[in-house]
C-alpha cells in the first residue's frame, strides 16, 4: 500500500507537516491509517490544527477508494507453485522439522531463551541462503550480534575446497548479505517502508530473505506503559512484513524470546495480539545434552506440531 509521502501530490493537506503529525503516532503509510483506532485518531485530531483535520478527510478519501483486486483460487494455486516454495536453511534439524526449510510469502519466528541458537540459526540460514541461492540477504541487527566471522565458519567447515574457492565463495556471500544495524521500531519501519519501494521499483533487486534478530526487543518497549499506541504498531510492522513475504516473494524470519507462562512454563513474548502474526512458531529449548538443545513446532500453516529432541548448530 502507498506511503502517505507518495499522496502528496495529488492531496496537498497531506504535506509534510501533517505527516510529521501521523509518524509521531505510528502512521506512515495507507495500512498504518486503516489499522489505527479511528476513535483514538478522531480524539487527538480535536487538538490538532484546522489543516490536519483537512488532511485526515483526504486520508478516508484515499482509503474509501483503494481496494485489491480479487483473485481466483487457480491463479493462487499456480502463484504457490512457482513462488512461494521451501527454502533450505542449512540446518538439518529445522529443515527436518518443516519438510524443507521456512516458505517463501511466509513469517516463520524463532521463539526461545538467550543462548538458546536462536542467533546461530539466524547466521547460518543467512549463510545458507546467501550462497545456495542467486539473492540478497537482508540481515537486521538490532543487539550488534551479526558475527562475519561465524558466517566464514559455516561457509569453510563443511568441505575442503581450492583456497581460492573458499575465497571467491566467501566474499560472493558476504556481498550478498546486506546488515541493517537497527535499535528502534519507528527506524525498523521506515527501513521496510524503504525496503518495500525499493522493491517496486529495482527490478533487478532480488531478496530471497529478510531475517530480523530480534524483533521482539524493538517492540517490547513500546508495549504497556504510557505507550497507548503499542500494540498498534506492533500489528502495522506484522501487516507490513506479511505484505512484503507475500507481495515480493520473500522468506521472513525473525526472533522473539520468552517469558514466564502458567506453571513454571515459558511461552512466547508479545503477547495474544501477535500470537496470529507469525504463520510459522519454532521453540528453541536449552538442553545439557552435548548434542544441542531441542526444537519444538508451536504453530505451522499445515504441518502438526513436533520436536526434534536433538538440535545443534556446529
Amino acid at each position: 500500500m502507498r506511503t502517505l509521502e507518495a499522496l502528496e501530490r495529488d492531496y496537498p493537506f497531506i504535506d509534510a507537516a501533517f505527516r510529521g503529525f501521523c509518524s509521531s503516532i505510528g502512521i506512515f503509510s495507507v495500512e498504518d491509517f486503516l489499522l489505527y483506532d479511528r476513535h483514538v485518531l478522531e480524539d487527538r485530531m480535536e487538538r490538532a490544527p484546522e489543516r490536519f483535520k483537512q488532511g485526515l478527510l483526504e486520508l478516508y478519501s484515499v482509503a474509501e477508494n483503494y481496494h485489491r483486486p480479487w483473485v481466483n483460487g487457480l491463479d493462487l494455486l499456480k502463484d504457490v507453485e512457482q513462488n512461494k516454495f521451501l527454502i533450505s536453511t542449512g540446518c538439518e534439524g529445522i529443515d527436518t522439522l518443516l519438510q524443507g526449510g521456512f516458505r517463501i510469502g511466509q513469517l516463520t519466528e524463532l521463539v526461545g531463551p538467550p543462548s538458546s541458537g536462536k542467533t546461530q540459526v539466524c547466521l547460518k540460514t543467512a549463510s545458507h541462503v546467501a550462497k545456495e541461492y542467486p539473492s540478497i540477504v537482508i540481515y537486521v541487527d538490532t543487539s550488534n550480534s551479526f558475527s562475519p566471522k561465524r558466517i566464514v565458519e559455516f561457509l569453510t567447515q563443511s568441505s575442503k575446497p581450492a583456497k581460492t574457492e573458499v575465497k571467491r565463495t566467501v566474499e560472493q556471500v558476504l556481498r550478498s548479505i546486506v546488515c541493517h544495524s537497527i535499535f528502534d521500531i519507528f527506524s525498523l519501519l521506515d527501513m521496510l517502508h524503504q525496503l518495500k519501494n525499493q522493491l517496486k521499483s529495482q527490478i533487478h533487486f532480488h531478496v530471497k530473505m529478510l531475517i530480523i534478530d530480534s524483533l521482539s526487543s524493538l517492540i517490547a518497549p513500546i508495549l504497556g506503559g504510557g505507550a497507548g499506541n503499542g500494540h498498534t504498531i506492533m500489528i502495522t510492522v506484522g501487516y507490513l512484513l506479511k505484505e512484503l513475504a507475500y507481495e515480493h516473494n520473500i522468506s521472513v524470519v525473525f526472533t522473539n524470546h520468552t517469558v514466564a507462562g502458567e506453571a513454571g512454563t515459558s511461552k512466547p513474548a508479545l503477547g495474544e495480539h501477535w500470537k496470529s502474526v507469525p504463520h510459522v512458531r519454532i521453540l528453541f529449548s536449552k538442553s545439557h545434552s552435548p548434542k544441542g538443545g531441542c526444537i519444538s513446532l508451536l504453530k505451522h500453516t499445515y504441518l502438526a506440531t513436533g520436536k526434534v529432541p536433538e538440535f545443534r548448530i556446529p
